[in-house]
């Protein structure tokens, strides 16, 4: 007998299985059964699954029967004279929809001249294998899997044109590309999305060699004239929001430039672009520390008497300023009411972003890396016809990653230039490479896509051909701009007083377990005391009890909680986060003892 089991609950047994999983096949072609039924038998653990649960992924497939599939020239009529629909196609069982379980038990062909009396499905299109990124990605049968996949999730990650209406959205984190390119080597699936309204690449000259190892593990060299002209040239925006909230006991926020008499007033300079209003103009060049909404708020911990009195009624400073190592162009200001009926501004910072280097730039291929220098036009090398290329890219890329579709589209890429015509890169269903050299070989270049190139420095030819070629290259998102960080002294914590954490809070940059090591295996130890000092303090300590005591600087006195004043204390150095441990033990009435010695 042979357990069956519904939704992952046991409802009986069987006693044949695959009799089973064919009725209940049939049964769901004929629209008996819900479409959204799968049905597998797993032999090794002798046990059938019947699933119909959301959230399962199941793909289209054509039905096939005898060899020969149930879609027909006459549905494909039909389909075009818009007499049937999808779901038609569906309800008759044409095409029914397989989860990963019961695909386990299909033999799906690639394309009908492969189809055998064996086989039970026929892919509507190879294609339909992917996503839609990852359809996008061209030649991709000829890259390994795991570039495949990365060059889908690069292109997630790439610059481009998001909304036509950009310029009066607020959305936070906007990056935006100034000429994005269609590109020339393209799958159907370009087609089919409108990617033309939405690009987000450009295209580009690339030559595969190296320059004076400054595209050593992976990174790029660009050519300082083609930035100039425009290449990776693109915006940052970013919306700073302010809004006047209500409080207990009728107070309110206000939108202003503060009072000189404001607690936390910051400086006349700070607040020098406030107009009137207390807001921003537009087009204002700001920095980091630069006030763009003035605001200010009633004093925090009111008790109930306070209200009454005249002398606490001083409000407080809570400006929006520009935060540590920002800066920016304000691009649009925004004021309206929030869903309470409260004032609310919003003001859109806008930065130019011009590629530099540590820019992280990528193919479609994954072959993704960061720009390592950026070369005066005049230095590049350039080739026999005078072409100079726009970006180095270093040839020891491709052996270990496997990514044949980056050349090919390198080669498919220069005949679509030249022949002014885009390139037809579908996977499984692509432009072979024979015809595109015989091509290329037509257009009077080498068919295998080398060209004789000399040193844009010093003239000379180089003594081997250097492969160059027409690509697709994207931006992406990862910009130095956005991720430098360093700090001398700065903000600490309340409670630790260790640095903060993080790049937007200025913090500092921690020195691990591992980084200790190393400093360790150097033998630099002042250099290692240094590090391991950011919360230093000093605290008197009683010599008989061997408890924190207290140092009262006012009356200038030292003693302790517990044996009182006539004890020697001793002021000692520690980390201020030894010193809280000491206090938690002290909690738990654990009595931490410190037993001093002296040095010499």
């Amino acid at each position: 007998m042979v357990d069956t089991f519904l939704n992952g609950k046991f409802i009986g047994t069987t006693e044949n299985p695959l009799e089973l999983v064919r009725k209940i096949v049939d049964e769901r072609r004929k629209g008996i059964l819900s479409e959204n039924v799968n049905v597998s038998y797993d032999k090794e653990s002798n046990e059938v699954y019947i699933e119909g649960a959301k959230g399962r992924l199941r793909r289209p497939l054509i039905v096939v029967r005898d060899g020969k599939p149930v879609l027909t020239e006459q549905h494909i009529k039909q389909l075009e004279k818009k007499e049937i629909t999808w779901s038609d196609l569906v309800k008759q069982g044409v095409i029914e929809y397989l989860d990963a379980a019961e695909e386990d038990n299909s033999l799906v062909a690639f394309f009908e001249k492969d189809l055998t009396p064996k086989h039970t499905h026929l892919e509507i299109t190879p294609l339909a294998i992917f996503g839609l990124i990852t359809s996008l990605v061209p030649y991709a049968n000829f890259n390994s899997a795991q570039k495949v996949n990365t060059g889908s999730k690069n292109q997630k990650q790439a610059l481009g044109f998001y909304a036509a209406n950009y310029p009066v959205r607020m959305d936070m984190d906007v990056n935006l590309l100034h000429y994005p390119q269609s590109p020339i080597v393209r799958s159907v699936m370009h087609s089919i999305s409108d990617y033309e309204k939405h690009a987000s690449g450009q295209n580009i000259v690339v030559a595969v060699m190296s320059y004076k190892g400054y595209n050593m593990e992976d990174a790029v060299i660009i050519n300082k004239g083609s930035i100039e002209r425009g290449l990776g040239r693109g915006s940052y925006y970013r919306p700073m929001v302010a809004e006047e909230l209500r409080y207990s006991g009728g107070l309110v926020d206000e939108i202003s430039i503060p009072n000189k008499d404001v607690k936390g007033y910051k400086s006349e300079k700070d607040y020098r672009y406030l107009e009137d209003d207390g807001i921003i103009y537009p087009e204002a060049k700001v920095k980091e520390g630069d006030v763009i909404i003035g605001k200010t708020s009633p004093p925090r911990f009111l008790s109930s008497m306070d209200q009454y009195r005249l002398a606490s009624d001083t409000r407080r400073e809570s400006s929006v300023t520009m935060k540590h190592g920002e800066e920016g162009i304000v691009d649009m200001i925004l004021i309206t009411e929030n869903g309470e009926g409260n004032k609310l501004v919003q003001v859109k910072i806008r930065d130019e972003r011009i590629p530099e280097v540590g820019d992280k730039l990528t193919s479609r291929h994954g072959q993704k890396g960061v720009v390592g220098l950026i070369v005066p036009h005049a230095d590049m090398p350039f080739t026999a016809s005078g072409i100079v290329p726009d970006l180095l890219f270093s040839p020891h890329g491709i052996p270990s990653r496997m990514t044949m579709a980056h050349l090919i589209e390198l080669l498919a890429g220069k005949v679509g230039a030249l022949s002014g015509r885009y390139v037809n890169g579908t996977v499984f269903d692509s432009e072979p490479e024979d015809a595109l050299r015989k091509e290329l070989l037509g257009l009077g270049f080498r068919d295998n896509g080398l060209e004789t190139m000399f040193n844009g420095e010093t003239g000379e030819k180089f003594t081997v051909r250097i492969f160059v070629g027409d690509m697709y290259y994207l931006k992406l998102k990862h910009m130095v701009a956005n991720k430098i960080h360093s700090r001398a002294r700065g903000p600490i914590q309340l409670l630790t007083r260790q640095p903060t954490e993080g790049r937007a809070k200025e913090g500092g940059l921690r020195l691990g377990e591992m980084e200790k090591d190393t400093y360790v295996a150097h033998g630099a130890s002042l250099l290692l005391k240094e590090r391991f000092d950011s919360d230093r303090t000093i605290v008197p300590v009683c010599e008989t009890c061997g408890l924190i005591a207290i140092h009262d600087d006012f009356k200038r006195r030292d003693y302790c909680p517990t044996c009182g004043e006539s004890v020697e204390i001793s002021f000692i150095e520690i980390s201020y986060a030894f010193k809280l441990i000491l206090d938690e033990f002290k909690s738990m009435c654990i009595y931490p003892k410190i037993q001093l010695k002296s040095k010499y």
